[in-house]
């Protein structure tokens, strides 16, 4: 007789164990909505409200060329997307892209207080590089 043993014999459970599962689906949830927003950069720019309908949700990322206030360029693409670019180089680099994958969407952001002239200039510049159509980002209006 055993010295260790009270009782009868224990039976074997074989179910799984689901409390731990939820914990780690939890902290991927968290992890998740906490750099969900950091995904989205980009320079900022007060973008003007308007109403407008949502563009088609692609597969593709789109090319997106900020226009600021002061007039300084900004295309998201590559390391350096903080920096400022000049308009014939943003164009280049749009042809490029658009050789590779013509159905690249193609938006500019425009500053509120940018010239109207510089939004146009941009949106020449990117049709000139190959660009099918150029979006306008704008805003919902606040209600």
């Amino acid at each position: 007789m055993s010295v260790f043993r009270k009782g009868g014999k224990r039976k074997l459970v074989s179910e799984i164990n689901v409390v731990p599962y939820i914990d780690v689906m939890l902290v991927l949830l968290i992890v998740f909505m906490v750099t969900a927003p950091l995904l989205m950069q980009g320079v900022k720019v007060d973008l003007p409200d308007a109403p407008s309908a949502p563009i088609e949700d692609t597969d593709e990322e789109p090319l997106i060329v900020s226009v600021r206030a002061d007039g300084t360029y900004y295309l998201n693409l590559g390391e350096d997307e903080k920096a400022p670019k000049p308009l014939a180089e943003i164009k280049e680099t749009v042809a490029k892209v658009l050789r590779q994958k013509p159905d690249t969407p193609v938006l500019v952001w425009g500053d509120t207080d940018a010239k109207y002239g510089l939004i146009v200039s941009a949106m020449t510049h990117l049709q000139q590089a190959g660009a099918p159509s150029v979006g306008l980002v704008t805003e919902p209006p606040q209600e």
